[in-house]
């Protein structure tokens, strides 16, 4: 028997304003939303990523280095996925 098709949960919708990306201020910018509501933007550049969340009027900068770093504990089990650290937030080792 077929499983009943659920709907999605999340959705992403990128937009790219110039196929260059090595060109400065271009980016890609994606729109995520759940189930119809809008969770945030991220636009991913060279240099780092921004993340606008759903009713926020200022953007967070997170350097790619960072954000290497926040995927890299998340992985090895050191923070778990639910409870991460705040995006400026520095974790001691």
């Amino acid at each position: 028997m077929a499983r009943k098709k659920l709907p999605r949960r999340f959705q992403v919708c990128a937009t790219l304003d110039n196929l260059d990306l090595a060109r400065t201020g271009s980016a890609i910018k994606l729109e995520i939303t759940s189930r119809g509501e809008k969770l945030g933007e991220l636009h991913i550049g060279r240099g780092s990523l921004f993340w606008w969340g759903a009713h926020s009027k200022t953007r967070k900068r997170i350097r790619w280095s960072r954000f290497a770093e926040i995927l890299n504990e998340m992985a090895s089990g050191e923070v778990s996925a639910r409870r991460r650290p705040e995006v400026g937030a520095r974790v001691s080792h």
